[in-house]
């Protein structure tokens, strides 16, 4: 979206600008999502849903014309300061229009840095709460409430790519995805799995603590295998193993039956057990980890 802001909020606890901040109580003011998000076609008013006081349904949500720039940091501004406030910690706020992740944080001591998808940005108060809950406080029930509003704004969520989103590209420097997908495929899923598969981008150099080898999205059907896995020092079986929890995530989708969000259920967990080299593989991560981060 064009009139996003490009570079990220970083704000401590202070009260918001006077700009904008008579346009809507601090409390229904949603923050920052890394959400997808279809847009409208190009012929028509980009239009977003403006969250009525009272309770309806979402997809009783009035549209209303797209904000300005202007309006959308205002509200990023106000959003940011009241997530700051009710942390008691600085929050960094980043507003995305991402086609897959709507939500991502990283906790420190002593801030919050936080990417959230517009479409936050009118959510309601009990929303706003959750993002706090779910990012600050690590209350992972808080991301129910988050996973019933990002299902009910799905049509906010951009389905196409912007041209600077690299496409996917399965040959590698080591390895090549659709080789290994297509034997996998064959001889574990009977060719039942459709997806496309390629090597994500590589993120800029830092020091992690974590790093997330693979990523499966639904809605698009793609399988991206983080870049550091790409390198003559890892096993083929270990990319094939990630590759093949990727490939499970399109047969066993996550779910909300117990209350709670469920990305790995049961019987992820058993057909994942399959793979000739499960604890093969298990093993190499975990003795080579810090290899993985430095990636």
């Amino acid at each position: 979206m064009s009139s996003l802001p490009t570079q990220p909020l970083y704000l401590l606890p202070r009260a918001p600008s006077e700009q904008g901040a008579e346009s809507q109580p601090a409390r229904h003011r949603a923050v920052e999502a890394s959400h997808r998000l279809a847009t409208l076609s190009r012929e028509e008013t980009p239009l977003v849903a403006h969250v009525p006081p009272e309770a309806v349904a979402p997809e009783e949500w009035p549209l209303v014309p797209h904000p300005t720039r202007d309006e959308l940091w205002a509200r990023a501004e106000t959003l940011a300061y009241w997530l700051s406030a009710n942390l008691r910690i600085p929050v960094r706020l980043s507003v995305t229009d991402n086609r897959s992740t709507m939500v991502s944080f990283r906790r420190t001591a002593h801030a919050l840095q936080l990417r959230l998808h517009h479409m936050f940005l009118d959510a309601p108060e009990a929303v706003v709460r959750a993002v706090a809950d779910y990012a600050g406080r690590g209350n992972r029930m808080a991301g129910v409430i988050l996973d019933d509003y990002i299902r009910g704004q799905q049509p906010r969520i951009r389905q196409e790519r912007h041209a600077a989103e690299a496409d996917l590209d399965p040959q590698g420097r080591c390895f090549n995805l659709q080789e290994m997908f297509n034997q996998l495929n064959r001889t574990h899923f009977q060719d039942t799995i459709r997806a496309r598969v390629g090597w994500g981008r590589l993120p800029p150099r830092r020091r992690r603590k974590s790093i997330r080898l693979g990523v499966y999205d639904h809605q698009t059907r793609e399988i991206r295998i983080h870049p550091a896995l790409d390198r003559p020092e890892v096993p083929a079986f270990f990319v094939e193993f990630i590759l093949f929890h990727e490939m499970l995530h399109q047969l066993f989708p996550s779910s909300n039956a117990t209350g709670r969000r469920v990305h790995h259920p049961r019987a992820f967990r058993e057909r994942e057990k399959a793979f000739p080299l499960y604890a093969a593989a298990l093993r190499w991560e975990r003795e080579n980890l810090n290899l993985l981060l430095r990636g």
